[in-house]
């Protein structure tokens, strides 16, 4: 099964967007469930960094597309099944290495 990839950079972007919102309200979700904060699955902090870095490297002009996964790609794979949004993440991953999906390319 092949991953849809963004058609645009707006897509893109709103995609990583969508990402960090996710991330947070799984923290958030997370927090009100866990009456010990201390155990938060070892996932969340890096997860959340690397989402934010990548949404920030677009902010200042310094992110490029890739032909290498994403930094949090492993945490992601590792972790899937406690990652509701996994798809989205495997989406984003799939749009950096191949690019924007112009006219339906593939």
């Amino acid at each position: 099964m092949s991953l849809r990839r963004a058609k645009s950079v707006d897509e893109y972007v709103e995609w990583v967007r969508q990402a960090m919102f996710e991330v947070g309200d799984l923290r958030e979700c997370l927090e009100y469930e866990l009456e010990d904060l201390t155990k938060f699955p070892a996932f969340l902090d890096p997860l959340e960094e690397g989402i934010k870095g990548l949404y920030q490297s677009m902010l200042d002009g310094s992110y490029s597309f890739g032909r290498e996964d994403l930094g949090f790609m492993d945490l992601a794979a590792h972790y899937s099944e406690e990652i509701p949004f996994h798809t989205l993440l495997k989406q984003i991953n799939e749009t950096h290495r191949k690019g924007l999906d112009v006219e339906g390319e593939d």
